[in-house]
């Protein structure tokens, strides 16, 4: 199969906007399961409010949330896929930039130190792009996370020690969800990575947090450990928005690794209660949008 860079383009543009405007089924579905087990009355209306802020938004085809995030595109090419590496890049630069130039949302992208804003959502180095391959025959496929700072400012890397084993990396993650409180605007999907190099920890981190709610750790020890944290981190009372009740995680994500004898690196990445994200797959007989 070969790929038109011009589809890829008009698809990096669509899939910003899609993700910026509606909220996967997987994520409202964890709020419903939250409200009907939340015990304080509080964090009932509180849940409440923000599923009926998703509904109007959506509605009335407005921004999930003003914060339109750092723009991360993964791309999964399959077997059988003829295309231009580079070509595909710049394709997805450009769409990426295109969405905010024709969309007109905010750009919420600058330098680092001079702070300038081009209006483009686009910078240097960015939009991320992580490129992975699948088995699948004829089929790319792009994938659009808008990851916001209010999440992405809770980020943590901690270089173990070996010796504290599990105990230390369940310690740190229910530090750092303590240490977060209301700042991320739980309730929170929280990532974990566990192993590899201290930047490989960070990437899992931020893979595990991007999944969707109702998927697992390929890993059975990484499994283990998602649903023991996600037990805890919601025994802490943070609750939604950090104003108390059961409420402070959809889920514990976890990624694991494998790593140096003498380290365990554990990594935290937050993400918000608006999860946004889009898909869209190539095949053959066209393109399908999903999340």
């Amino acid at each position: 199969m070969r790929v038109d860079l011009q589809q890829v383009e008009e698809a990096a543009k669509e899939l910003y906007i899609r993700a910026l405007k509606l909220l996967p089924p997987d994520i409202k579905q964890g709020f419903d399961r939250l409200a009907a087990g939340e015990t304080d009355a509080g964090a009932k209306r509180m849940l409440g409010t923000m599923i009926r802020n998703i509904k109007v938004a959506e509605d009335t085809q407005n921004l999930l949330c003003q914060d339109t995030g750092i723009p991360i595109y993964n791309v999964r090419i399959g077997r059988g896929v003829e295309l231009d590496g580079y070509g595909l890049q710049e394709a997805i630069r450009r769409g990426c930039a295109r969405s905010t130039r024709e969309y007109s949302f905010r750009s919420s992208i600058v330098h680092p130190t001079t702070r300038r804003n081009e209006q483009t959502s686009t910078g240097r180095g960015v939009p991320i792009i992580h490129i992975d391959f699948s088995d699948e025959e004829n089929t790319l496929e792009l994938e659009m996370i808008p990851k916001g700072s209010g999440s992405e400012n809770n980020s943590w890397l901690k270089m173990a020690i070996p010796a504290e084993g599990v105990d230390a990396i369940k310690t740190f993650v229910v530090d750092c969800v303590l240490e977060a409180g209301g700042k991320t605007c739980p309730p929170t999907i929280v990532g974990v990575g566990v192993g590899g190099t201290s930047d490989l920890c960070v990437h899992l981190a931020k893979q595990a947090a991007t999944r969707a709610l109702g998927t697992h750790c390929a890993d059975p020890e990484g499994a283990k450990l998602e649903a023991a944290l996600t037990g805890a981190v919601n025994m802490l009372g943070v609750g939604p928005q950090g104003l108390g009740g059961d409420s402070t995680s959809f889920a514990v994500h976890v990624e694991t690794a494998a790593t140096h004898i003498t380290m365990n690196p554990v990594a935290v990445n937050m993400q918000c209660h608006s999860a946004r994200r889009a898909r869209a797959i190539f095949r053959p007989e066209g393109i399908e949008y999903g999340f």
